[in-house]
């Protein structure tokens, strides 16, 4: 009986011992991880691929996205909860939110959208999905709590703005610098986060692409939002080139 307590002792004495990895979050609509993550409809999110450029050794790579989900959303859904209950001193959380703010506030359907820019501007709603009062904020704000609330439990939080969608105008991809890039990189800024302006990132790639080259290869007519598997590792790719400007590249490949 002895021996038994002193090798659960000891055992303990050893998992205690050894340091715990930290693990990299991703949080986001369908554009970071597409449906339940199976390649449904030959669609994929660029969190699927993210995790191939790490060393798991030393790092987890999770991805918590869902598709649908808006910045307020992901939050009164109680997705991040789920999240910020896990996280750890140590950890990563890279957020991509932006593609169903501008949605309406109060539709029947989704009730997903927020207000517009960065600022403290708020707006009671009747919300007939939860059949609930709810007070709205600024995309910016919702953005501001993830940042808050990660970095109260010792992580560090990146914000990326979304990826581009297959919309084009004069031979040129359109890009959310005035918008959804811009404030999110607002938020970042005013912070004092790390920003990965994945848009730009991607946008320059298609530029120089072409409209017909980026349709075929990375959307193949599915839709302008969403894409393919070759589209998906093309973004995970240009997150990663983010990455490598920040302090989470020591734990790249």
């Amino acid at each position: 009986m002895y021996k038994l307590l002193l090798t659960v002792i000891t055992a303990a004495f050893l998992m205690s011992a050894i340091p715990q990895k930290p693990t990299l979050y991703l949080i986001g609509d369908s554009t970071v991880k597409n449906g339940k993550d199976k390649g449904d409809g030959d669609l994929w999110g660029w969190g699927h691929y993210v995790g191939d450029y790490f060393d798991t050794t030393k790092i987890a790579v999770v991805n918590r996205a869902l598709g649908g989900t808006s910045s307020r959303t992901y939050r009164t859904k109680g997705l991040w909860d789920s999240v910020l209950s896990k996280i750890q001193a140590g950890d990563y959380v890279i957020m991509q939110f932006g593609h169903n703010d501008g949605g309406p506030l109060d539709d029947t359907a989704r009730a997903r959208g927020t207000l517009k820019g960065i600022g403290d501007e708020q707006q009671e709603i009747y919300n007939p999905v939860t059949r609930q009062q709810e007070v709205v904020h600024t995309y910016g704000w919702y953005l501001t709590q993830i940042i808050k609330e990660a970095r109260a439990k010792g992580a560090t939080p990146i914000v990326c703005s979304p990826i581009p969608r297959n919309v084009w105008k004069d031979g040129k991809v359109a890009r959310n610098n005035q918008d959804y890039g811009l404030w999110a990189k607002q938020v970042a800024e005013r912070e004092g986060v790390a920003f990965i302006d994945l848009n730009t990132l991607i946008a320059d790639v298609y530029d120089q692409e072409g409209e017909a080259k980026v349709a075929a290869t990375y959307f193949g007519s599915k839709d302008h939002t969403h894409t393919i598997e070759a589209g998906a590792k093309l973004n995970a790719g240009e997150v990663i080139e983010g990455v490598k400007q920040l302090s989470l590249k020591k734990y790249l490949k």
